[in-house]
C-alpha cells in the first residue's frame, strides 16, 4: 500500500492501529472503552470503540478550525520576523511570544490525540497533523505516547515527583530538573526521528515492551510504524520548505524553540505533580488567570480531562462543581521547583493491553 494510501486510510478511520484510552483499574460504565482483540493482526478494523461525547456538548469545530489556522499564521509569522530582526534580545523577545503561541498548538495537538479537535475523522486527523507538525511531533505518535499517559498515570513509569528509599536520589533530581528546565521537549522530535528513521532491532531495543519508555509506544503496531514514519518525512520536508520560502536562519529557529522548550516542558507534570496514585484521580484543576486558561484550552483542568478525555476543551471548566478545590496554578507550578517528595502511597494499577492484543 503507498504510503499516501496509508494517511488517508488513517484519516477515514482515525483511531486505527492504536489500543484505546482505557479508564482505570477498576472498570467504570462512563469510562470503559471496549477493546477489540484483532485490531493488531486486522489493521482495517478499529482498535476501539471510543465512547463520543455527549449531545450537548459538542466538539466546536468551527472554533477548532480556526484556532488552528490563526495559531499557525501567528507560529509562521513570528518564525520569520524572528530570522528577520537586527538584535538577539529582539530575538528572545519573539521566542517568548512563539513560546506561547505554540503551548496553544500543543493544546489543539492534544485534543487531536483524542479525536477531540473535529467531530470528522479525516478533518481531526489532518488538522492535528498540521498541528504536530509544528511542535514538531507526528499525530499518530502523539496518540500513542498520550494514550500510554492515560494507561499509565501516576504508576512507577510515571512517578517523576515521588521517590522510594531505594531510588538513586541524583538520578530522580536530574531526571525532574530536567523536566522543569526544559529538557523534556527535545527528547519528542528526537524520539520521533529515532522510532521513524531506525531499523526494527534497534526501534525494539530502545522502545520495545520490555523498556522502561515501551509503554508509550505499544500502540503502535504493523502500518502504523509506516503512518509515523510518513508523518515523519512529511515534516522534514515542511521544515525544509519554510527554511527556504521564509528564509529562515537556524540559530534564530533554534532560540525560538528553545524559548517553547522551556515553556513546554517545564509545565508538563504541574497537572499531576503531587496528586494522589491513581490512574484517573491522580491529576489537578487548577485555578488559573483566564488568558492563560484560554491560551492552554483549559490545559489546567487536568482532572476533568482525565475523568471524561472524551469531552472537548470547550467544556472542561463546567464539569466541576461550584464548591470544587482548585489549587493554584502558579503556586503549585513553584511547588515542584522544591523538588521530588518519598512516595507514600502504593502505586496504582495500569491499564494493560488484554492477552489476546499483545
Amino acid at each position: 500500500m503507498r504510503l499516501g494510501s496509508r494517511i488517508e486510510s488513517a484519516a477515514h478511520t482515525d483511531k486505527n492501529y492504536l489500543r484505546p484510552l482505557s479508564a482505570c483499574r477498576t472498570p467504570r460504565p462512563e469510562y470503559t472503552r471496549r477493546m477489540n482483540p484483532d485490531a493488531t493482526t486486522n489493521p482495517s478494523r478499529p482498535a476501539a470503540e471510543f465512547r463520543t461525547a455527549p449531545p450537548d456538548l459538542p466538539i466546536p469545530n468551527r472554533l477548532n478550525f480556526a484556532l488552528v489556522a490563526i495559531v499557525c499564521a501567528a507560529a509562521l509569522g513570528l518564525l520569520w520576523l524572528g530570522s528577520h530582526v537586527g538584535s538577539w534580545w529582539v530575538v528572545g523577545a519573539v521566542g517568548v511570544v512563539f513560546s506561547y503561541v505554540l503551548l496553544t498548538n500543543y493544546a489543539l495537538l492534544h485534543e487531536a490525540s483524542h479525536g477531540n479537535l473535529q467531530s470528522n475523522a479525516a478533518r481531526n486527523y489532518w488538522l492535528g497533523l498540521v498541528a504536530g507538525a509544528l511542535f514538531p511531533m507526528p499525530i499518530t505518535l502523539m496518540r500513542s505516547t498520550h494514550q500510554g499517559h492515560h494507561d499509565h498515570n501516576r504508576t512507577d513509569v510515571e512517578m517523576f515527583d515521588l521517590y522510594y528509599p531505594g531510588d538513586n536520589r541524583i538520578i530522580k533530581y536530574v531526571r525532574w530538573y530536567g523536566i522543569l528546565c526544559g529538557f523534556f521537549w527535545p527528547l519528542v522530535p528526537l524520539g520521533a526521528m529515532i522510532f521513524s528513521l531506525a531499523p526494527q532491532p534497534i526501534r525494539d531495543r530502545i522502545f520495545g515492551r520490555s523498556q522502561p519508555r515501551g509503554y508509550l509506544l505499544n500502540g503502535i503496531h504493523q502500518a502504523a510504524v509506516w503512518l509515523v514514519r510518513g508523518e515523519t518525512l512529511l515534516i522534514i520536508g515542511l521544515f525544509i520548505a519554510l527554511f527556504w520560502l521564509l528564509d529562515l536562519r537556524w540559530q534564530n529557529t533554534l532560540v525560538l524553540y528553545a524559548c517553547f522548550a522551556f515553556n513546554w516542558s517545564t509545565r508538563q507534570y504541574i497537572g499531576h505533580a503531587f496528586s494522589k496514585r491513581d490512574v484517573i484521580e491522580g491529576a489537578w484543576n487548577l485555578r488559573h488567570n483566564r488568558l492563560m486558561s484560554f491560551l492552554l484550552l483549559h490545559g489546567e483542568y487536568d482532572l476533568n480531562h482525565h475523568r471524561h478525555p472524551e469531552i472537548s476543551w470547550y467544556y472542561l471548566p463546567r464539569l466541576s462543581p461550584p464548591d470544587a478545590s482548585q489549587p493554584n496554578y502558579l503556586k503549585q507550578y513553584w511547588r515542584q521547583w522544591l523538588g521530588p517528595r518519598p512516595a507514600a502511597e502504593p502505586e496504582p494499577v495500569a491499564v494493560e493491553l488484554s492477552p489476546t492484543r499483545q
